[in-house]
């Protein structure tokens, strides 16, 4: 029997990521759209998309402290709650703005911007204990020798609805109306919290921990440096993340400049992501059974410098749709071996206070990215031209994964699952 058919509570967490992550989808689109419709400067882009992750670099050592002292379970809902009243002062923000696209009006762009930095802040700061919350759960619903499926079929049902049907749903309301996808989202994060209320967790083994939330943080950061390999791996994430989001930023406008696409045509870009991103998820534990997880890693590794090669070369949408789906197959397949390892190797006790601290290394490069990508477009272009500032960031993309690739064939060895 099937784990999602033989698993109640595997069955609601899967739906519930399912559907939380359609809304994600959704505004991964909608958010840097919407700042395009705002100003057309690249750094303040970039702000947009920072704010986003900023949470990520600030709050997942706090966040995983609190995800071992409190209910994982009430953790998740709360933090889906908090999402849909803040997507729903998002659409106030819209409601409240002039027209748009705006008229070339510095001081309302910038305002408007703030204002959506400050939502898009707050919402990663939910996102940031919610998604901490939900990753140290797994091993409450599943069974530890299904770590590998279950993660695989997550990461995959991630990618259906993040990225393969949300951006597309997006485009579409975008041109129905641009507070459209933000009203959908915010439904998306309600279900998504009715979803895991139901969800009967299995009881956690409760130990004694050292009182204080500094003394609680240094039991984890102690535990994760006698773990050298996690601790290469949080390393290692940490500069893909950064350059992955520098690729990404820049994506919405490459997209509309240099391949002419609209918003649907941009959503539908995003897809080809997506696609790779389930078969990485699909794949993925079939290779780790076939080949192990140390050839899975090192092979993604190797295939990560293509595609920011490609979109650094290419005017073609279906080449760039190449390229993500590369980029996102090689990337899931990295996530369902670390990600499984990481479940497997630490205790539950101390899982919400490591993965916080790997997280802190592994994602609080990414906002890092983000405005190190617009920095680099707003400060080459008056030399070389709009266009080729824009496809620097790809350049610089595929020389750091040439690196890390060989840095992992000379430093990575991954036990056998």
């Amino acid at each position: 029997m099937s784990l999602f058919a033989a698993n109640r509570n595997y069955r609601l967490l899967f739906s519930a990521t399912a559907v939380s992550n359609l809304g994600d989808g959704i505004s991964a689109l909608a958010f840097p759209w919407l700042a395009t419709l705002i100003t057309r400067d690249p750094l303040l882009i970039a702000a947009v998309a920072a704010a986003t992750r900023l949470p990520w670099l600030l709050f997942s050592l706090p966040a995983g402290v609190i995800t071992d002292r409190m209910d994982r379970q009430r953790l998740m809902v709360g933090a889906d709650v908090l999402r849909t009243v803040l997507t729903m002062g998002v659409i106030g923000l819209i409601l409240s703005a002039p027209p748009m696209p705006l008229a070339n009006d510095a001081a309302e762009a910038l305002s408007l911007i703030i204002g959506l930095c400050a939502a898009a802040f707050l919402l990663g700061s939910a996102e940031v204990l919610r998604d901490n919350a939900a990753q140290t759960a797994l091993p409450s619903v599943v069974d530890k020798q299904d770590l590998e499926r279950a993660n695989g079929q997550l990461w995959s049902i991630e990618q259906i609805m993040g990225q393969f049907v949300g951006p597309p749903v997006a485009g579409l309301l975008i041109a129905l109306a641009v507070p459209a996808p933000f009203l959908v989202d915010a439904a998306t994060f309600g279900v998504a919290a009715f979803l895991v209320w139901q969800i009967a967790m299995m009881p956690r083994v409760r130990v004694h921990t050292v009182d204080g939330f500094w003394s609680q943080l240094r039991e984890g950061a102690v535990w994760m440096q006698g773990q050298p390999l996690i601790l290469r791996l949080a390393l290692m994430l940490g500069v893909l993340n950064f350059v992955i989001m520098m690729s990404a930023t820049m994506l919405v406008l490459l997209s509309q400049e240099i391949m002419g696409l609209d918003a649907a045509g941009h959503g539908f870009l995003l897809t080809a992501g997506a696609a790779g991103g389930v078969f990485g998820g699909m794949v993925g534990p079939r290779l780790v059974r076939r080949f192990g997880a140390q050839a899975c890693v090192l092979g993604a590794l190797a295939i990560f410098p293509l595609p920011f090669v490609i979109l650094a070369l290419t005017s073609n949408a279906w080449l760039a749709g190449c390229a993500l789906f590369l980029e996102m197959a090689s990337g899931i397949t990295w996530n369902v071996v670390t990600v499984s390892l990481r479940q497997r190797l630490i205790p539950d006790a101390l899982l919400g206070r490591v993965n916080s601290i790997y997280r802190f290394f592994g994602w609080g490069s990414i906002p890092l990215g983000a405005l190190f990508a617009g920095f680099l477009v707003t400060t080459l272009e008056g030399d070389i031209g709009r266009e080729a500032a824009l496809r620097t960031p790809y350049v610089f993309g595929a020389i750091v994964c040439v690196g890390l690739a060989l840095y992992g064939a000379l430093r990575l060895r991954l036990p056998r699952t």
